[in-house]
């Protein structure tokens, strides 16, 4: 049960009626009737607890976007429903300043009767989403007093990375259309598959010419050549605590899965075979296996609920872990922070093992932030900044060529120029033979 303003007011001019009685009568004469009031309401009000509430709607959503999820409200009693209802999710199901308009209805329900309720959700963090609690207060004729309960009406909200490197998908499968010579411009592969003959025309390498081929046709043929096909490659995601720090708003993690997003979608296209870790202690998620249509969806799903962990990364049993899943020769893609005391007392031990056998590329999440605070003159907090910043500078670059001297492929830049980047470094590796 519960009380409204109504009553708060009406008792409120009540004491002012009671004042001008003397003694027990006056409140006798304004509290009896609202106590016939509120239990009138409460009598004439329809039930909560007998309500039918079922959910439908949206099951997953990207980060960023809007999903709606459908309550239907059933009153399975003999009286009509008047009622406020608020469906409550945990906080990051909402975008800031939204929960309390978007969370709360109003309805009209006859008896026997339904009614759909529409709540929009806008979340702020991957994962799965659940509802809190449903709760109905339910109003009697007289606006006095209401019944009031709660429901559980179980949903699950999934909400996807949001892959918004995907604008940057059309161009670089435009380059690999080129470089398998799908396209009219003068761009070949580089690859060692064999594609086709075809005849000499001026300006072509003399080293592709056939001469087997030539000697039974009339004309000179050459070989063309794609870029291999069927080729492996290895996405292994540190979640350890480096992935947890933040750029700009987004965590370096969600940058990185922006990046592998765009370079499986890629690689599937080009006829890659793509497999996906998350390491940090353990493994977090795992991938593999999957091919055609079905990839790019499993690796959605096995990055949605993934969070960076506050630990150190056991980076060989990550290479060890790596190693297991690339039996023979493999292109691994390693995305990873390159701040120097890491790298170096975990990360630059156990490269030489990946290296042995596989095509390593290093990808790092960079901070913009901090050539911002190298340029910082003028106060002497800048000066300190500017100090700081060009140090770090410093060791990055000395820690990118260490990796560079053992054979890794180093890609860095800020999360919206990770993604093509890292696309463009996969294309070069492909067009040069070197998966």
């Amino acid at each position: 049960m519960t009380l409204t303003g109504r009553t708060a007011l009406v008792a409120a001019f009540g004491a002012l009626v009671a004042g001008l009685l003397p003694g027990w009568t006056g409140i006798l004469a304004v509290a009896l009737p609202l106590l016939a009031g509120v239990l009138t309401d409460l009598a004439l009000a329809a039930p909560v607890r007998p309500l039918l509430l079922t959910r439908s709607g949206a099951t997953s959503v990207r980060l960023g976007e809007e999903a709606a999820v459908d309550l239907t409200v059933t009153n399975a009693s003999r009286r009509p429903l008047r009622a406020e209802l608020r469906d409550a999710w945990a906080p990051s199901a909402w975008r800031p300043g939204t929960s309390y308009a978007a969370s709360r209805h109003r309805l009209d329900v006859p008896a026997g009767e339904r009614r759909r309720l529409t709540t929009v959700l806008g979340p702020t963090r991957r994962g799965e989403h659940r509802p809190v609690r449903v709760t109905v207060r339910s109003h009697g004729p007289l606006g006095l007093a209401a019944r009031q309960g709660g429901h559980a009406v179980p949903w699950t909200l999934r909400v996807l990375p949001p892959f918004t490197s995907r604008k940057h998908l059309p161009a670089k499968l435009s380059r690999l259309r080129e470089l398998d010579g799908r396209t009219t411009v003068l761009t070949r592969g580089e690859g060692t598959e064999f594609d086709s003959l075809r005849e000499y025309v001026p300006g072509d390498d003399v080293r592709s010419i056939d001469w087997r081929a030539t000697a039974r046709q009339s004309a000179v043929a050459v070989r063309t050549w794609r870029p291999e096909r069927d080729r492996h490659l290895l996405l292994v995601l540190d979640t350890g605590r480096t992935s947890a720090g933040r750029v700009g708003d987004i965590p370096r993690l969600d940058a990185a899965m922006d990046a592998a997003l765009l370079l499986t979608a890629l690689a599937s296209q080009a006829g890659d075979r793509v497999d996906l870790l998350a390491f940090d202690r353990r493994v977090r998620a795992s991938v593999r296996g999957r091919t055609g249509g079905d990839l790019l969806p499993s690796v959605v799903r096995a990055l949605t609920p993934l969070e960076p962990e506050l630990i150190e990364t056991d980076t060989r049993a990550m290479a060890t872990t790596a190693l297991a899943g690339a039996p023979r020769r493999s292109l691994i893609v390693l995305f990873t922070g390159l701040d120097s005391a890491p790298v170096e007392s975990g990360l630059l031990p156990v490269l030489p093992r990946l290296t042995r056998r596989h095509t390593v590329v290093v990808a790092s999440v960079g901070d913009p932030r901090i050539a911002e605070l190298s340029r910082s003159r003028g106060t002497v907090p800048g000066v300190y900044e500017a100090a700081a910043a060009a140090r770090h500078e410093i060791e990055r670059q000395h820690t990118t060529e260490r990796l560079r001297a053992l054979g890794v492929t180093v890609v860095e830049a800020s999360p919206e120029h990770l993604p093509p980047a890292l696309a463009d470094a996969y294309l070069t590796l492909k067009a040069t033979g070197r998966l």
